[in-house]
């Protein structure tokens, strides 16, 4: 036993840190294009113009939960570095990328779509020349055997539905969305059949992600709520454009162990995994599961519901959950515990561990931990669309990237999911390792901290020309896909 025959491996972007073009196109302006550059530990910004004309920046902490004032629209300020705008131009290199995927033997890309290239400003406008803009890059990669698998929404949204909308918090926006994946389920039901409905779901916080001014718990969870019927809707629309379609979920998920065996912080590592195993109870399960409304309850939590909201998310849920997974962390009661950082939040630091130049927690086994505990709480065929080491790599003289620890740290955890598919049987679709080409970092804005297969050279002081180089982990992943994961 091992991988299975169609085994979906392959590599992972996102439109807001790969694409680029951000005025390409017909493209309307995302959440994402307001926020500036930065670096690690240095702290970025979403600009901002107020009702008075006045001008702003509200800064974005690690956890992508900055507030800015209410009546506040996104403003991009020319003197500023914004990294989503250009990105690392696969707009104007897409062939060359998918043609170095499929070198090293891709079987699979995932990708997300600009929301806001479909539909400039969110509502029910078409862009013509977007649609064609996926139209090329579905061909391309089908040309190449490549399977296109597509996030809906990847951490942005149109700029017209955060600053007249709010964002997630109007109801109205469910609409909105659902005719944007009605659009690209019906022009491209014969090029995509993998789909998942919104990034990292379990993460989704700030204006730049959602929308929203004021992220209050009362105003996230309603925010959230709206979310899933959108997601529960599309999918269901998905199915009836296309019964072959398999769309999907997407969680952030990062298990918790308890610090010690003290009965505290075992109770506080099971409310901490309870903050992932919420949305996918909801997507994968059709319901709001008691602890949550207990939670709501404890809070003065009031969500407001339509009198159908229950019975759309009980009839759309998911055919299978994609997940990303960095780290581990552990959970305790003692306030001087040591932290570290985290994929989008602020984790404790494992003693038992070493973390990456980023002070992520390095933990292969724990891959096989969280498989087995999703797997075995949901049934449902699970797909890794993220996994990865950011890392700062350094270009030699002769233009060469040694990346030995990239390639350890996936070896590392390729042998662990292999053990989760041949030892306890977990069904595994595929593997996208994140930022397979180098990508702007989401959390710090960055192009220091990188990830790919391919180095881009691109700087974080905007300079360079974007040309494409294979790093050492190049060869060795295609080797990894043609023998099926035998390392």
């Amino acid at each position: 036993m091992s991988f299975r025959k169609d085994f979906l491996w392959g590599g992972a972007t996102a439109a807001s840190q790969h694409e680029g073009g951000f005025n390409k196109g017909g493209r309307g302006l995302s959440t994402f294009d307001t926020v500036t550059g930065g670096g690690y530990q240095i702290p970025r910004f979403i600009t901002y113009i107020t009702k008075d004309g006045e001008y702003g920046e509200a800064p974005i902490d690690s956890t992508m939960t900055g507030k800015i004032p209410l009546h506040a629209k996104g403003y991009i300020n020319k003197d500023l570095f914004y990294p989503s705008h250009q990105a690392t131009d696969f707009y104007h290199h897409f062939k060359e990328d998918i043609a170095l995927m499929a070198e090293m033997g891709f079987k699979c890309f995932r990708m997300s779509m600009s929301w806001s290239r479909i539909c400039p400003n969110g509502m029910y406008d078409i862009n013509e020349e977007g649609l064609q803009f996926y139209d090329d890059i579905f061909d391309e990669c089908l040309k190449y055997g490549i399977e296109p698998v597509v996030t809906l929404n990847h951490f942005d949204m149109p700029l017209y539905l955060a600053d007249h909308y709010d964002g997630w918090l109007s109801r109205e926006v469910i609409d909105s969305f659902v005719f944007y994946a009605k659009t690209v389920f019906t022009r491209y039901k014969d090029k995509v059949k993998y789909w998942m409905t919104f990034n990292e779901i379990n993460v989704l916080s700030g204006w730049c992600q959602i929308g929203i001014h004021d992220n209050c718990p009362q105003n996230l969870y309603q925010a959230h709520h709206h979310i899933f019927i959108a997601s529960a809707k599309a999918v269901m629309i998905g199915h009836e454009i296309n019964p072959h379609n398999q769309i999907g979920m997407m969680v952030s998920y990062t298990p918790s162990y308890p610090m010690t065996c003290l009965p505290e912080d075992v109770m506080e590592a099971i409310e901490f995994n309870r903050q992932k195993h919420f949305y996918m109870d909801v997507q994968v399960k059709g319901y709001y599961p008691d602890y949550q409304l207990k939670l709501f309850e404890r809070k003065n939590i009031h969500i407001h519901m339509e009198e159908n909201d229950l019975k759309i998310i009980e009839k759309g849920t998911v055919d299978f959950i994609g997940l990303s997974y960095y780290m581990s962390t552990v959970s305790s009661t003692d306030p001087n515990a040591e932290k570290t950082e985290g994929n989008q939040f602020i984790a404790y630091k494992n003693p038992y561990l070493k973390t990456s130049d980023w002070g992520w927690t390095v933990d292969p086994l724990g891959l096989r931990i969280a498989l087995n505990e999703i797997y075995d709480r949901y049934h449902k065929p699970l797909f890794i669309v993220e996994n990865g080491l950011g890392a700062a790599d350094t270009m030699k003289d002769d233009g060469t990237i040694d990346d030995d620890y990239r390639i350890e740290y996936l070896k590392n955890h390729i042998n662990a999911m292999k053990d989760a598919v041949e030892l306890d049987g977990v069904n595994l679709m595929g593997y996208t390792p994140w930022g397979c080409i180098d990508i702007v970092s989401a959390g710090t804005g960055e192009m220091k901290k990188r990830y790919g297969f391919v180095y881009v050279e691109r700087y974080d002081d905007g300079t360079g020309d974007f040309s494409r180089r294979k790093k050492k982990s190049f060869d060795w992943y295609k080797k990894i896909i043609e023998t099926n994961g035998n390392i």
